[in-house]
């Protein structure tokens, strides 16, 4: 089977337009969590709400404008993503390479922006003009094709839509395409655009929303917080890479999936046991090859201590000389895209020996006993590491990642 490497990244959320500043933000512990500003707060049934929204972003300076109005905001994110990826690895896909790379990204929810104001304009404003461009703004499959019709890209393209773990299952069929033979390079990643006012009310009726801020694993933890954004990541051979004297940002080593055949929204230790297991598998690794574990950490009571209890069947002794963070204080929950982002990290821990923190941490909780790395980043050396994404559904993907051979 080829070894696979990633040779380009990039990524928006409410950390930064771009991967590095993405990058930097959460190395230093800053957190892109906020009051709410988009929407009306007396819409809300807390009008304190805080979320991680993109703020001063003007699709216009990224994207060609006579294509903005076939976007709806996710596919802008992810178009956006992908175009700073393509341009970092040197690739270029208007030759005979077009036909032998896929596109493929992980969506939560599609176009709900666009669906929403067409349900205003329906129901709030009894119209019956529509935009007549809604159909191919709000479809999950919009983000690939806007991609693959950008940049020439003629190999398998699609999305891949299995909520919070959207984005790890489309890393996963992308290199699972490459060792089969079917495909060389892949553009590959998550997004999202899920800050709207019925998502809101939604995830506010589920009672799961933090009324202050996320502080995964902690006590007095009280919920999740919605973030919104997009990574994109290329994937090729480590042949091919080499032999063009690409830049390799880490390798991809291994992959694994599972469903707990459960419960629709309460998680399982055993199913998310079982993807990290198929990771370490897949990648060839024993758990005390894995020095760093990007956590799922939602903030929730039942999914902190569920994963928890997980790492530790995995791992065993060595789980408690992990590295253990969750992102998600910084650039919120980013559901479909959330996994993408959490690479963005893992892959930086991997490349500068710095391990963002787990913001918040307010002190142990016993049901969460593991090394947190609790608010402040962390120096250390990381050879590998696992990025962790459990999904509603029992649905659960893990990515394995090695430094760059």
């Amino acid at each position: 089977m080829p070894r696979i490497v990633i040779t380009g990244m990039g990524a928006i959320c409410a950390l930064g337009h771009n991967a590095a500043d993405t990058w930097q933000a959460m190395s230093e512990g800053r957190s892109g969590v906020a009051p709410i500003r988009r929407v009306l707060p007396q819409r809300l049934r807390n009008p304190a709400l805080v979320v991680a929204e993109i703020s001063d972003f003007e699709p216009r300076a990224f994207i060609d404008e006579a294509r903005l109005p076939f976007l709806d905001s996710f596919s802008q994110y992810a178009l956006v993503a992908a175009n700073e990826a393509i341009a970092q690895s040197g690739l270029s896909f208007r030759n005979e390479r077009a036909a032998r790379t896929a596109v493929v990204v992980g969506v939560g929810v599609a176009g709900e922006e666009t669906r929403e104001g067409f349900y205003q304009k329906l129901y709030g404003e009894q119209s019956t003009r529509f935009h007549p461009l809604g159909i191919v703004r709000i479809m999950g499959n919009a983000p690939p094709s806007q991609i693959s019709m950008t940049h020439g890209i003629t190999g398998p393209t699609f999305t891949v839509a299995s909520a919070c773990a959207s984005s790890n299952h489309a890393i996963a069929q992308a290199a699972l395409m490459m060792r089969a033979g079917l495909i060389d390079a892949a553009v590959v990643g998550g997004t999202e655009a899920c800050i709207t006012p019925g998502l809101l009310h939604a995830w506010e009726a589920m009672r799961v929303l933090s009324p202050d801020t996320c502080r995964p694993f902690s006590a007095n933890r009280r919920g999740l917080v919605l973030g919104e954004g997009a990574a994109m990541f290329v994937l090729e051979t480590l042949e091919s890479a080499q032999a063009r004297g690409a830049t390799i940002l880490a390798e991809l080593a291994g992959v694994g999936m599972s469903a707990d055949a459960g419960d629709i929204a309460a998680p399982s230790d055993a199913g998310a046991a079982a993807a990290m297991r198929a990771a370490l598998t897949d990648a060839g690794m024993q758990p005390s090859d894995i020095d760093y574990i990007n956590a799922h950490g939602t903030g929730t009571v039942a999914n902190d201590s569920t994963e928890t209890r997980a790492i530790h069947q995995v791992f065993g002794e060595h789980a408690r000389r992990l590295a253990i963070s969750s992102t998600k204080p910084m650039h919120g929950h980013v559901l479909g895209g959330g996994g993408a982002l959490e690479l963005i990290a893992t892959i930086g821990a991997l490349r500068t020996g710095i391990v963002p923190p787990t913001l918040n941490y307010l002190g142990p909780d016993p049901a969460c006993d593991l090394d947190y790395v609790p608010n402040e980043a962390r120096v250390m050396p990381v050879q590998a590491a696992l990025s962790n994404s459990f999904a509603f559904g029992g649905l659960n993907a893990v990515v394995a990642v090695r430094k760059a051979p």
